[in-house]
């Protein structure tokens, strides 16, 4: 058992990502598996200077602690995504040289300007109509020679079924929903599809713990997994963490971040409490550490259903 969290340091810690990472260090201690922090930084402008540190540091605070990550090392580091670029770039040549994946030329204006282009997922955009698919070699070298590609993926026809620890049984149509997408952009930064999937399997993680916006995004994942031959870990997807309005938790509901709640004087007991009162682990009012959670802990005891953040809540962790 190996279990992650991810996190970009391109914004504050909220409540939803302080949830995520203490339900996957919870799966990975109950189970007395080894448990790792990565860095997806790959969003070069988007990265604030000093955030990773802080990150951290209120991760421990929560009471979390990591065998290996950017702080501490480890066999299968580097554990930054942006050190990690050569990783990326093989697994892409290999996709290359199998077939497995075409350039595409296409800009965003022109894909959504295309006939017949339903929209897919929202981190995906448009379904792509497959426009750059058949491209004979010679087109390629010219349209080579004005522009620099995007690679995408071919995808084969049918769905993607896969078990999901909270969800259950899942399929996909890849195809159908978004199309051949994206593994690596014209700039020649890797899509965060290719990257989580090359990261995982090069850090043997078994078990993906993670926030279930993701839950859409893991077929293209296991279709990347399948092409680079190697085996997709087990996936468990929790519900979004959602404000009174029962929209995603945002700014305008009022939620401080984690290090502002610890700049308030809240207890990180208190914190860690409201985060199992939202997974169904615990009474809300319960102040409890991470370690106290873990016996007992199994991922068929979330609530399946949204954890909605009340504003009395806030006011708790905070008296």
């Amino acid at each position: 058992m190996r279990g992650r969290f991810a996190p970009s340091p391109t914004g504050d810690l909220h409540l939803g990502n302080a949830r995520t990472a203490l339900l996957s260090w919870l799966a990975a201690r109950a189970a007395g598996g080894e448990y790792l922090v990565r860095v997806e930084d790959l969003d070069g402008p988007r990265v604030r200077p000093g955030l990773e540190a802080r990150m951290l540091d209120e991760l421990g605070w929560l009471g979390l602690d990591w065998d290996e990550g950017p702080d501490v090392g480890g066999p299968a580091g580097p554990y930054r995504q942006s050190e990690r670029r050569e990783c990326y770039a093989a697994a892409l040549e290999m996709l290359i040289a199998a077939g497995q994946v075409y350039p595409c030329f296409c800009s965003r204006a022109e894909i959504a300007a295309a006939s017949q282009a339903p929209h897919g997922p929202s981190d995906e955009g448009p379904r792509y109509p497959g426009t750059c698919r058949g491209l004979p070699p010679g087109e390629v070298a010219r349209r080579a020679a004005a522009r620099r590609p995007a690679w995408r993926f071919r995808v084969p026809e049918g769905p993607v079924a896969f078990d999901d620890g909270v969800h259950g049984p899942q399929a996909f149509d890849v195809g159908a929903t978004v199309g051949d997408f994206v593994v690596a952009r014209a700039d020649g930064v890797p899509a965060y599809q290719l990257a989580v999937a090359v990261d995982d399997a090069a850090m043997a993680i078994s078990d993906v713990v993670r926030g279930d916006d993701l839950l859409p995004s893991t077929a293209r994942q296991i279709l990347l997994y399948r092409a680079l031959g190697l085996a997709p870990p087990r996936f468990a997807h929790v519900p979004l963490v959602v404000g009174e309005d029962g929209e995603r938790l945002a700014k305008r509901h009022g939620a401080p971040s984690l290090g502002a709640l610890r700049a308030r004087g809240a207890a990180p007991e208190a914190v860690v409490g409201l985060l199992a009162a939202l997974s169904g682990l615990a009474p809300r009012g319960t102040h409890v550490t991470a370690r106290e959670l873990l016996a007992g802990f199994a991922i068929e005891r979330l609530l399946r259903a949204p954890a909605v953040l009340r504003a009395a809540d806030l006011e708790a962790v905070s008296a």
